[in-house]
């Protein structure tokens, strides 16, 4: 389970944050969050909390991880356990955005194993890596992170990602809908679970279920969230045209002679 903050932790992770995005359009925002982060000797999950949202935000800002950072600062390990990890978050969290398994995979094959078994979230950017090319022994991965990290929100959703990502992925509507259930209050909260909870009822055939995931997301979706809503409304649209077709199919007139 995910580790209760208590004020003066939480005020201490906002502060680490708030001074990478102040610096988010140059070049130094990862060493301001590297430095902020080990001056509070952040767990892995304070760092996977705090680097997913700061990567992506970075990159909203046209100056992500892949822009300022280089890929030996995922590989090659720095003097400070920390800081390595805070860089390792950022680059492959971004990569993960802009869903380039591959070169995920190629990084993390160079990290060492103990690193993974220290950090959970790092491992599951790894499990999304092969998920989302539908290979079938991202699943291992992934039970290994639900053991080691379960219940963690942010470990979850990467796990999410690339299930849903992973087209070809034996019983992956299934996996999806677990994996949502996972989540606190069951994802019905979250925009994103919702999202991928919609995708799944549409593969399964659950239309009105779909339908009802989907509107739910958008009801919920943070204002200027102009990417991902637009995701949510093609989503929607999937939904409707697997629905008007399914019924076309059934009530069409009959083939035979």
């Amino acid at each position: 389970m995910t580790p209760a903050l208590g004020s003066e932790r939480t005020a201490a992770l906002a502060s680490a944050a708030s001074a990478a995005v102040e610096g988010i359009t140059g070049s130094e925002w990862p060493t301001l969050l590297a430095e902020a982060l080990r001056e509070i000797e952040a767990t892995w999950q304070e760092s996977a909390e705090v680097c997913s949202d700061i990567a992506w935000q970075a990159r909203e800002a046209r100056n992500s991880a892949l822009v300022v950072l280089a890929p030996e600062h995922v590989t090659t390990a720095g003097p400070d356990p920390v800081i390595w990890r805070t860089y390792r978050h950022l680059y492959l969290s971004t990569l993960r955005y802009d869903f380039r398994c591959c070169d995920i995979e190629d990084l993390m094959n160079k990290v060492p194993v103990s690193v993974l078994n220290d950090d959970p979230y790092s491992e599951a950017l790894y499990g999304f890596a092969r998920l989302g090319q539908s290979r079938s022994d991202g699943l291992a991965v992934m039970h290994r992170v639900l053991v080691a990290a379960p219940g963690h929100p942010k470990t979850l959703h990467v796990l999410l990602h690339g299930v849903w990502l992973g087209t070809f992925l034996p019983g992956r509507a299934p996996l999806l809908l677990m994996l949502v259930g996972l989540l606190p209050k069951g994802g019905l909260d979250d925009p994103i679970a919702l999202f991928r909870m919609a995708s799944a009822r549409r593969t399964l055939g659950h239309y009105p279920e779909a339908l009802t995931a989907i509107d739910h997301a958008l009801e919920l979706l943070a204002p200027g969230e102009l990417a991902v809503h637009a995701d949510l409304v093609r989503e929607r649209l999937l939904i409707t045209t697997a629905h008007d077709l399914t019924r076309l199919i059934r009530n069409g007139p009959d083939p035979t002679p």
